[in-house]
C-alpha cells in the first residue's frame, strides 16, 4: 500500500504520546509541579498532534465527527471514543497534579488503561483487514502496543524498562517480519483466484486499465526486497539496538536520552512506513501485480 505520511505520523506521535501518557498515569516520572506540566505537555502535543494528523488523511476532514457513530462495528470509530477518553481522563489528573499537588491515583490508572486501549483499537484498524495478510496477523497488536510502551518508557526517563520493553518490540518486529514474508498473499495467486490453476500457469493477456488509477497507486504500491532489507535494518539499529546500548552501556544523562529518543523516533518512522509500504492488498491480483 502507498504510505501516506499523515498516517506514518499519526501512527508513530500518538503511539509515543499515549504511551507516555500511560506512564504518567502510573505515576512514572514521579513529577510534580511545572515538571509535571512539560512532561503532560510533550504528550499531549503528540498524541494529539497524531490525531489531527490522521485527519488530514481523510478525504473529507469535516466528517471526521462521524467516525464516533459507529463504535458498535468500527474500530476506526471505537479508536476516536477511546482517544477522547483517555485525554479527557488524563486532562484532568494533569490538572490535579500540576496545580494542587494532588495525584489521584485511581484516575491515572484508568487514564494509563484507557491510553493503551486506543492503540490497541488503532492495531486493530489494520489486523482486521483480511484483506492484507501482512497486517491480518496477531503480531501487529503486539507491536503496536509495544511502540507506544518502549517509546513511551523512553519519554518518562525510564532505562531499564525501555531497554526491556524495545529488546521485546524488536523480536516482535523481526517474528512479524518473517512471518509476513512466508504468508504472502495468503496463499492467492492468478491461478488461485480465477480458478484456472488446473490448467496451468495463468497470465494476464491484456491490463484491466490502460494507465495508472486510484487503486494501482495506493493499494498495489511496492517496495523492492533491497530496499525493504535496508529499512529493516536501518529501523532495528535505530529504533531498538542503539536506544538499547545507550541506555544500559552507558551512563544515563540528558544527552543520551536525546540522542536514544531521536534514533528511536527515526528508527520507528522507518517501521511505521515499512508497514504500509510492504502490504500487499490482495485485489492487486487482479492487475498482475
Amino acid at each position: 500500500m502507498h504510505p501516506a505520511p499523515s498516517v506514518i505520523a499519526f501512527t508513530t506521535l500518538s503511539g509515543l504520546g499515549f504511551g507516555l501518557l500511560a506512564f504518567l498515569g502510573l505515576g512514572l516520572p514521579p513529577v510534580t509541579g511545572w515538571v509535571a506540566f512539560v512532561f503532560f505537555a510533550l504528550a499531549y502535543a503528540l498524541a494529539v498532534g497524531g490525531l489531527l494528523a490522521s485527519v488530514a488523511h481523510l478525504a473529507n476532514p469535516k466528517n471526521a465527527i462521524k467516525a464516533f457513530s459507529q463504535w458498535r462495528s468500527s474500530w476506526l470509530s471505537r479508536e476516536g471514543i477511546a482517544a477522547v477518553a483517555a485525554l479527557l481522563v488524563m486532562a484532568v489528573f494533569a490538572i490535579a497534579l500540576i496545580f494542587f499537588d494532588v495525584r489521584l491515583r485511581l484516575l491515572g490508572l484508568l487514564g494509563a488503561a484507557l491510553c493503551l486501549t486506543t492503540v490497541f483499537t488503532t492495531s486493530m484498524i489494520y489486523t482486521q483487514l483480511k484483506t492484507v495478510p501482512r497486517w491480518n496477523m496477531w503480531t501487529t497488536p503486539p507491536v503496536f502496543l509495544l511502540h507506544c510502551l518502549g517509546g513511551g518508557a523512553l519519554l518518562a526517563g525510564q532505562p531499564r524498562l525501555a531497554a526491556v520493553l524495545l529488546a521485546l518490540l524488536g523480536a516482535m518486529m523481526i517474528w512479524a517480519w518473517s512471518e509476513g514474508d512466508s504468508k504472502g498473499r495468503a496463499g492467492s495467486t492468478m491461478e488461485t483466484a480465477t480458478g484456472l490453476g488446473r490448467i496451468g500457469k495463468v497470465r494476464l493477456l491484456e491490463p484491466p486499465h490502460s494507465g495508472e488509477n486510484y487503486l494501482l497507486k495506493e493499494m498495489a504500491y511496492q517496495v523492492g526486497r533491497k530496499h525493504a532489507l535496508k529499512l529493516r535494518i536501518l529501523t532495528i539499529s535505530l529504533g531498538i539496538v542503539l536506544p538499547v546500548a545507550l541506555m544500559l552501556l552507558v551512563p544515563v544523562t540528558h544527552f543520551t536520552a536525546i540522542v536514544a529518543i531521536l534514533a528511536h523516533l527515526i528508527g520507528v518512522f522507518a517501521g511505521r512506513w515499512l508497514f504500509f509500504a510492504e502490504a500487499e492488498h490482495v485485489q492487486a491480483l487482479y492487475y498482475g501485480r
